[in-house]
């Protein structure tokens, strides 16, 4: 069937396959829908790709992303710059930020420690947590969020030894298991996820 559509088609499709969750059936669905879609709409389609990497940027204080550096979090006198939640990737920033009870910043670790994926804590941001925690005397608590999987948890405990070993008697909290084992907390509800961030204890 691959053989018999268009050269154009097949390299749309080619891409689609390449994004993470897309499989060969569904890049073919989405290529064949943009093929239906009106000419107007391809044209918005392709200006915020071409865009994608001119106006989003990478905080350089939390790692998220926003439209400008620092983020609108980072660069807010509403929040305790004081405490820290450390995440694993920018779709957690979104679902806690979802909830509306967090008041403080973040940190985007970029991922999590993972032998087998061949990603260690040089991969990650983790020395820039490091510096976060060292240059600033008045930190109060590091909430460690990272998601409740063997790597999540193997991460959070690298990270507890990590800080403790610094020796500033920083509180290492860990995001309450409000959410079960094997979870992502882009897809956890808000409910769920201020039971996860009340709920949070001391390693």
């Amino acid at each position: 069937m691959e053989s018999s559509l268009p050269k154009g088609l097949k390299s749309l499709i080619s891409f689609f396959d390449r994004l993470p969750g897309i499989g060969p059936k569904s890049a073919a669905r989405l290529a064949l829908y943009l093929f239906q879609t009106p000419q107007s709409f391809l044209d918005e389609f392709s200006t915020a790709v071409n865009q994608l990497k001119n106006e989003v940027k990478t905080c350089s204080i939390c790692f998220n992303l926003d439209d400008s550096d620092p983020c609108r979090i980072c660069s807010s006198e509403k929040r305790n710059k004081n405490r820290i939640c450390v995440v694993e990737r920018v779709l957690d920033v979104l679902a806690i930020e979802s909830t509306g009870k967090y008041t403080g910043v973040y940190h985007v670790l970029g991922g999590v420690i993972n032998p087998l994926a061949q990603v260690g804590p040089e991969e990650l941001t983790v020395e820039q947590l490091m510096h976060k925690i060292s240059d600033n005397p008045e930190i109060e608590e590091i909430i460690i969020a990272t998601n409740p999987t063997l790597e999540g948890e193997a991460t959070a405990m690298y990270l507890k030894k990590k800080i403790d070993e610094d020796g500033k008697g920083v509180l290492v909290t860990r995001i309450g298991h409000g959410l079960p084992m094997g979870a992502d907390l882009d897809y956890a509800d808000p409910g769920t996820l201020v039971q996860a961030l009340e709920g949070r204890r001391q390693l």
